[in-house]
């Protein structure tokens, strides 16, 4: 069975993915103190995030630790353990794109993310692993379901996905 890592499981989006991936995967979690122990990984799903409106330094640095250095984290810790054809994908958010007003620090730390997973999908090419981000707009019952975003993982997870990589991937309701 191949194993996933996967940051931010325990969210509402984190249930939809375990939900979906648990009986094809061995799924990992990893929590801010907490880092598995593996030998090999077929990916990495960082789910984990932060949302806040506003622009002060401590916004930024509260955003950028959420959305961009909890990725950081979990795919530099695995980054030589990714099986060759493994994946990586991140969770980012349309915001990162439309920059709305009032998301400074959020938009500006998607927008990163963005940026590191698109640098990824180059540094990995070598070994055939790709590397996606999804952006949703607003996630929850009223607006794109959490399933919806977990089918979605699940194609980028497949075979048919081997050859998709540096892609952002808008989603909308």
């Amino acid at each position: 069975m191949k194993s996933l890592l996967i940051t931010g499981g325990s969210g509402h989006l984190g249930h939809a993915v375990l939900e979906r991936f648990s009986r094809e995967y061995n799924c990992l979690l990893m929590t801010r103190t907490e880092f598995p122990k593996f030998d090999r990984i077929f990916g990495v799903l960082h789910l984990a995030g932060a949302f806040t409106m506003g622009s002060s330094p401590d916004d930024f640095s509260k955003m950028l630790d959420a959305n961009l250095l909890s990725a950081v984290r979990a795919i530099e810790g695995a980054r030589e353990k990714i099986e060759d054809g493994g994946r990586i994908i991140g969770i980012s958010s349309i915001a990162s794109r439309t920059t709305p007003k009032g998301l400074a620090a959020y938009a500006s730390a998607k927008a990163a993310l963005n940026a590191y997973i698109e640098v990824l999908s180059k540094e990995f090419q070598p070994r055939h692993i790709t590397a996606n981000a999804l952006l949703p707009s607003t996630l929850g019952p009223n607006d794109i379901p959490f399933e919806r975003v977990a089918e979605m993982i699940a194609f980028l997870l497949s075979d048919a996905a081997a050859s998709i990589t540096g892609q952002l991937i808008a989603m909308t309701p």
